[in-house]
């Protein structure tokens, strides 16, 4: 019997996700959460390994692989052997396989980036570093807009879970410091180890950095109402203008691409950013859009569509959470701050930096 039918008959629900502590721990805490809005619910967490977890010997721009943390989990989605899967976000395409969506996503913690800084430079901020001193990433994003500004440093891959990662920092001097999503380390209940977050003047973050979403097969009705209650109203409307950019500029892990967005005051505010690969050339966009729901729109879309669900940059959402006016107009702000770019010549600036990774033996 299929993994739906099992859900439909109220058995086992069954969450992928991989194997390591950080998705372990952020999966348990998707279960803690739907029981705590169904005691009744029964549980499996089924753990897998995915093509990002097994390379480890190379940068992952540099893979020639796409849904690098995502693929397998996938797999086992479409083919029902799990109802749902959890995700972090910023580790999803823009866009996903046929019959899937992002049917919940969970309030944002911390998008920032971290510092965290070899024991022996403690205290220390990278102003203070010498010159030469090497910090650790893997991400293209982090090394484009930190070369700008720190131009004295070096960039070295680093890969592993964040135990391996802050292992290698301590126990070794390859590395000054290793630059981490903010995100990770708090659910890890590492702030400790966070020597200072990284002001957005500085270093922009991923398209939804610290937001976890959980993926279901877009017919799997049972299993979309059951997680749908995890959606936070203002983490989606963020992670839709994010993801519409993402998708308009057809990005990804290869290139260098970053966001902020905020909501204050019923305005929804965006600034993003394409970089080439050195961090030499930079261009960066802020708009704004008004975030008031227009009722007669939203009946009107209501009523050509009996299922009650919409998507916007591949999230479902019910009609009943929130209002698909709002969905539009965030989705519109991603997509028009991407074009922007795009006619200042991002396209240009994206398709060299790509072509550069490929053919970079460095990072």
């Amino acid at each position: 019997m299929p993994p739906s039918d099992e859900n439909a008959s109220g058995k086992v629900l069954k969450i992928g996700t991989r194997k390591s502590p950080l998705a372990m721990l952020q999966t348990e805490w998707i279960v803690g959460e739907l029981k705590k809005l169904d005691k009744s619910l029964d549980i499996e967490i089924v753990p897998m390994a995915t093509i990002g977890d097994k390379i480890l010997d190379k940068p992952l721009p540099k893979t020639g692989e796409k849904s690098l943390f995502t693929k397998e989990l996938e797999v086992a989605l479409a083919d029902d052997q799990v109802h749902l899967v959890v995700n972090s976000m910023k580790d999803m395409p823009s866009t996903l396989p046929p019959n899937l969506t992002i049917s919940a996503v969970s309030k944002r913690v911390d998008p920032h980036d971290a510092v965290v800084m070899h024991p022996k430079h403690k205290g220390k901020r990278l102003d203070d570093l010498d010159d030469g001193s090497v910090i650790g990433t893997s991400s293209l994003r982090r090394i484009a807009q930190l070369k700008r500004k720190y131009p004295n440093l070096k960039f070295k891959s680093v890969r592993g879970n964040l135990n391996t990662r802050l292992r290698k920092l301590d126990e070794a001097n390859d590395y000054d410091a290793l630059i981490l999503a903010a995100a990770g380390l708090i659910r890890m209940g590492w702030e400790n180890r966070i020597s200072y977050t990284l002001d957005t003047d500085d270093c922009l973050y991923a398209v939804g950095q610290g937001a976890l979403a959980v993926e279901t097969r877009s017919d799997d009705f049972r299993t979309i109402d059951i997680v749908s209650k995890l959606h936070d109203t203002d983490t989606v409307i963020r992670c839709i203008a994010e993801r519409a950019f993402l998708r308009t500029l057809e990005g990804g892990c290869s290139v260098p691409t970053a966001v902020e967005t905020y909501i204050k005051d019923k305005e929804l505010y965006m600034k993003a950013g394409v970089y080439s690969l050195d961090g030499s050339e930079a261009l960066i966009e802020k708009m704004q859009t008004t975030l008031v729901p227009d009722e007669d729109w939203d009946k009107m879309i209501r009523a050509q569509d009996k299922s009650e669900n919409c998507e916007f940059a591949s999230i479902t959402i019910s009609y009943h959470f929130i209002s698909p006016f709002l969905l539009k107009t965030a989705g519109h702000l991603g997509r028009d701050i991407a074009q922007l770019l795009l006619n200042r010549g991002a396209r240009r600036i994206l398709d060299e930096a790509r072509r550069q990774n490929e053919m970079s033996n460095d990072l």
